[in-house]
């Protein structure tokens, strides 16, 4: 595959498909009160950049996401919880790209590494929001895991119908 290179092409995609899953993110199906929310398949721009381009490219990719989307729609309770929630947590979907060949595989991993830098964001900075007498870890991981598992499902869907309607066109 050779180096990444961020030439003025690969920028232009990135921007297309991080405003992409930006407009995406705000066809929210649910939202969560400490923030978290089920979408209309935000990731998937920012998980086909990875796919195309590699990991290097996705997570650069991701973590521009990310950051837009903290100061658009975001909030975050200490500097440290803002790194885990937003830059680190979707630049984690780049970790896709790794899985070129496997899609589906890239899908989980990704996001289940996105799930665990805010899972542990909720055990550290919003453990103080679970009820009374219930671990942290365990309000964290009901927490996150009830708009990350279907946001992985939803993702998933649709990277597998591109996948299966041929329109997944991972050649440059």
């Amino acid at each position: 595959m050779g180096e990444t290179r961020f030439d003025t092409k690969v920028l232009a995609e990135v921007s297309v498909m991080v405003a992409l899953s930006l407009v995406l993110n705000f066809i929210k199906v649910y939202q969560l009160p400490q923030g978290g929310s089920i979408t209309l398949g935000s990731m998937v721009p920012v998980l086909l950049i990875s796919f195309r381009r590699g990991p290097k490219v996705g997570v650069f990719s991701g973590v521009v996401f990310g950051l837009a989307q903290m100061l658009l729609d975001g909030w975050f309770y200490s500097p440290v919880g803002m790194i885990l929630d937003y830059p680190l947590a979707f630049g984690a979907l780049g970790l896709a790209g790794i899985f070129r060949k496997t899609p589906l595989i890239g899908v989980v991993v990704s996001l289940a590494t996105r799930f665990l830098s805010h899972f542990i964001s909720g055990v550290v900075f919003f453990g103080m929001y679970a009820p009374e007498g219930m671990s942290p870890i365990v309000y964290s991981a009901v927490y996150n895991g009830s708009y990350m598992l279907p946001e992985m499902v939803i993702s998933g869907i649709f990277i597998y119908l591109l996948i299966q309607r041929d329109i997944l066109n991972l050649s440059l």
